[in-house]
């Protein structure tokens, strides 16, 4: 399946995607490649160009544009940290499955934290405008896209699917802020 025709079923059509990628025979590796670091590409590639490029500003502060050696560290890190940000979402996802009666399985938890991932990853975009920022917000379809993902992925019962996408999210959020932290070492 093209990387264009993934995007769309599980942006438009997540039921039925997720029974679909469940299937799959996939590794980690080929995924990442071929799914994965080139939609993690696309908010640091914007950003370069919001930032350095378009610049941003109102009537009050003026307009001005970010240096351009900043622009690519701060895309590099933000890359990297999109890289390892979505192992270590797959890794709280196949540890804490057991504790919601799912099964642990680290091939099926990196499928759903990749492709839950689709919608943030994607909203990067829109750092293209820095006036349009605010719309990364749209990023949190990936919250429900996990939900949806969870039963069928990690076979979490559905009773225990709301606890458990829940507890993912509260332990994602702290592991993304350590990321983004130490990440922010690395800025000018």
């Amino acid at each position: 399946m093209s990387l264009q025709d993934r995007v769309t079923n599980i942006l438009l059509r997540p039921q039925e995607e997720w029974t679909v990628i469940a299937g799959e025979r996939s590794r980690m590796g080929e995924l990442y490649l071929s799914y994965v670091a080139p939609l993690a590409a696309i908010g640091p590639l914007a950003s370069v160009v919001g930032l350095s490029v378009i610049g941003y500003g109102n009537p009050v502060t003026g307009h001005y544009r970010v240096a351009f050696g900043n622009s690519i560290t701060q895309a590099v890190v933000t890359y990297v940290s999109s890289l390892i940000g979505i192992y270590v979402l797959a890794v709280i996802i196949e540890r804490l499955t057991p504790f919601f009666s799912g099964w642990e399985d680290q091939r099926q938890a990196f499928k759903l934290a990749a492709y839950s991932s689709t919608p943030a990853l994607l909203a990067g975009g829109f750092r293209l405008i820095p006036a349009l920022d605010f719309l990364v917000l749209l990023g949190f379809y990936s919250l429900y896209l996990l939900y949806l993902g969870a039963p069928v992925l990690m076979r979490v019962p559905q009773q225990n699917v709301v606890g458990y996408a829940a507890t993912v999210i509260v332990a994602a959020a702290a592991i993304f802020f350590v990321i983004s932290v130490i990440g922010g070492w690395f800025l000018p």
